[in-house]
């Protein structure tokens, strides 16, 4: 099931790698616009020249701060031995050998993945068999390379590994393992919401002859990296992260909607071929993030319709199914619940719960220029008018010590 899943995942990514290439490899590395990267570190991307489209920069600026204040309290609870436990140590030949061949597909004009002897490609290599060597006993999954490849945009390699441990482990266990159990049980979760919220759709689908294995493990283990634009992948991880594996399924409905939503839609779809393909050819327009993500929000699905759901179908999985039977109760629900999971985790150790504090500071107003005060005929001058009168009659306070300088001086 694995090897029959990781080979679909292949094909995709190639023919989408293909399709997004700018021409051989003497065009990247020629001089000319070839080299020009996107603001995402893409060469020659969408998004290499600003436009109307994109959001300000003082947005942007805004998301980074508030990404490197949340990332900066993680060295406390990532700093173990990755160095001498996992990074040095040698890893397993038949993974190696499936991983290097895998590290040229991933997001291969990015400026960081070009050379196969860069720090991209280097690093992902690191990452990938380290995660082999802390988890032996599921090893390499080719759709942990996507995922990865963007953990590695945005951090050093060796928080990128442990994030991608939390995301294997406690936002989509059964995911990357020898059997993909999970995966499994929520093709099937799928399929009932998309029955229920899109009966039309699930119709043609069934009369087509189209499996949600066909297309969905493309889509969830890759955590849609290879299926959408790079800036809306940004806004679905954050999301993703943020409350868990919901947004898969909310995205998921939202492509299907997009794709054979319409009656017309439907009808240039005769066959399985073309309903494939017509899910993996959605208009670029209507995949741009603040669209497609205020679509996204609006599906109705809650986690608690989304649990109970997942018990259904649960119930309903053949005894006979190949592999261990998934264990649902194991993933997280985002953020939040991994928080209170470690924060129960360490009471029970004995150790104090630390809460992060994440603060960003708001741009400061300008000040108006501080004038100086006026100080002629208020200070001086009546020190002077009075050193200039008769004496005044009583003890010298001493406050009025400067008055004696003024009549010395004057």
């Amino acid at each position: 099931m694995a090897q029959a899943l990781g080979e679909d995942l292949v094909q995709p990514s190639e023919l989408q790698d293909d399709s997004s290439s700018l021409g051989s490899d003497s065009e990247l590395s020629g001089p000319g616009p070839y080299r020009q990267a996107d603001r995402y570190g893409f060469i020659g991307g969408s998004s290499a020249e600003p436009g109307p489209g994109h959001p300000p920069a003082d947005l942007i600026r805004q998301r980074e701060m508030k990404w490197v204040e949340m990332t900066s309290h993680w060295e406390k609870t990532m700093s173990r031995r990755y160095k001498k436990k996992l990074a040095e140590a040698p890893g397993d030949p038949q993974w190696m050998e499936t991983i290097g061949r895998d590290l040229h597909r991933q997001f291969p004009l990015h400026e960081m993945f070009v050379s196969p002897q860069g720090h991209g490609q280097q690093g992902l290599l690191q990452v990938l068999k380290a995660y082999t060597l802390y988890r032996p006993e599921q090893g390499y999954c080719q759709a942990q390379g996507p995922v990865a490849a963007v953990l590695l945009m945005h951090l050093p390699p060796e928080e990128a590994f442990w994030c991608l441990v939390q995301i294997c482990e406690v936002y989509l266990p059964g995911y990357y393992g020898p059997h993909m159990e999970a995966v499994r049980l929520d093709a099937e979760v799928f399929m009932a919401l998309l029955r229920r919220q899109l009966p039309r759709v699930h119709k043609h689908l069934q009369q087509v002859g189209v499996g949600p294995l066909l297309y969905l493990p493309e889509w969830f283990l890759c955590l849609f990296a290879r299926s959408l634009p790079f800036p809306t992948v940004l806004r679905v991880w954050d999301a993703f992260l943020s409350e868990g594996a919901k947004v898969l399924f909310r995205v998921g409905l939202t492509l299907v909607r997009l794709a054979l939503g319409t009656a017309e839609q439907r009808g240039a779809c005769p066959g399985l071929l073309e309903t494939l393909g017509a899910l993996r050819a959605i208009p670029p327009t209507q995949l741009q993030e603040e669209v497609f993500m205020s679509q996204v929000h609006g599906v109705a699905l809650s986690e608690r319709d989304l649990q109970r759901e997942i018990r259904v179908q649960l119930a309903q999985l053949p005894e006979s199914a190949p592999g261990p039977p998934p264990q649902p109760q194991a993933r997280l629900a985002g953020a939040q619940a991994v928080f209170e999971a470690q924060q129960l985790a360490g009471a029970r150790r004995g150790a104090k719960p630390e809460v992060p504090r994440i603060v960003v500071q708001p741009p400061e107003e300008p000040r108006p220029p501080r004038r100086k005060p006026q100080t002629r005929g208020k200070t001086f001058h009546g020190l002077l008018t009075r050193a200039r009168g008769p004496p005044i009659e009583g003890p010298p306070r001493s406050h009025r010590g400067s008055a004696s300088f003024l009549d010395t001086r004057f």
